[in-house]
């Protein structure tokens, strides 16, 4: 009898590729890991890992376990849902990844909200960047997922994860508001090649906004001086309010200092997507789909059948 708590830990090696990953990821040491992949190969009565140099590659008998394995995982979890649906109250916890934008703008009405519409649902929430919180949920170990991409730059796309827009969010030149002693320069620009010669703030080298950002300078004609190198975008914020650069920022980030900024449209009025992201198997859960359907409903965001709800007041343009 395969028992499915090793055969999970299989699919974990197929995916992170060592042991020691395997362990890190659910808590296990690595002593433990291998002592129930080699007891789950006694089980199964064929060989399953192939030590090659210092790396373990999965036989081909392994891969065929695995494949099952998900089929099995998905059968648990469209179980569970079934089974929380039949009970009057929504319970159980919910594993949410989220990008800081939507931690910051998105997520304190929505979380308010569930406390008291389901006070005995768990919402455990993480700041993760949009491709790892993909493949974790795809991986399971998140359950759902928001995050964005960039035009030009789509996030990874996973067959098993059910994906749905949450809004488009206009992406503009952010500037220090007009006026202030030593902001001359900031003052002049209208649009995007008027920053041609002044720092910029960036969010380091890899990330997809960093290469989109650096793209419509080029475009623009001209190298961004990226002086500052940050992923904190409240980071970016107080640099552009304080006059020390000038960034690309969505409107959900603007949204959340306008008094001390002003914003310039940008050439083509370029806007990122941002999106939810789930499990099939996990669609019928009550729990997945108070968090979803809540999120779907906020203001400005599109409901789960693509309708829009009433947008908020756009940041002013000056």
């Amino acid at each position: 009898m395969l028992e499915l708590r090793r055969l999970r830990l299989l699919r974990e090696l197929s995916i992170r590729g060592t042991i020691a990953e395997v362990a890190d990821v659910l808590s296990y040491s690595p002593s433990s890991v291998s002592q129930q992949l080699t007891q789950l190969e006694a089980e199964a009565g064929v060989e399953l890992l192939r030590r090659t140099g210092r790396t373990l590659q999965l036989t081909p008998q392994a891969q065929v376990l695995v494949a099952h394995t998900e089929e099995l995982l998905d059968s648990m979890e469209r179980a569970e849902a079934a089974l929380a649906a039949t009970l009057s109250t929504v319970t159980g916890t919910v594993r949410l990844a989220v990008f800081q934008t939507a931690m910051l703008a998105l997520m304190p009405p929505v979380l308010r909200e569930l406390r008291t519409t389901h006070p005995q649902l768990r919402v455990e929430m993480s700041q993760q960047e949009p491709a790892e919180a993909l493949h974790e949920t795809n991986s399971r170990n998140f359950d759902l997922v928001v995050a964005e991409q960039y035009p030009g730059h789509a996030a990874p796309h996973y067959e098993n994860l059910d994906r749905r827009v949450l809004t488009h969010d206009a992406i503009r030149l952010a500037l220090p508001a007009r006026g202030a002693a030593g902001n001359t320069e900031f003052d002049r620009v209208t649009a995007l090649e008027h920053a041609a010669h002044l720092p910029w703030v960036m969010e380091p080298d890899g990330a997809a906004s960093r290469h989109w950002a650096e793209q419509s300078c080029r475009l623009a004609g001209f190298e961004p001086d990226v002086r500052y190198e940050t992923a904190d975008l409240q980071a970016h914020l107080q640099l552009v309010a304080s006059g020390n650069a000038v960034a690309m920022l969505p409107a959900l980030v603007l949204r959340t200092d306008s008094g001390s900024l002003r914003a310039v449209e940008l050439p083509g009025a370029p806007m990122r997507t941002i999106f939810t992201a789930m499990r099939h198997s996990s669609a019928q859960s009550p729990a997945m789909q108070a968090v979803r359907s809540l999120l779907h409903r906020q203001p400005g965001m599109s409901d789960e059948q693509g309708s829009a709800a009433p947008l908020p007041p756009k940041p002013r343009l000056r």
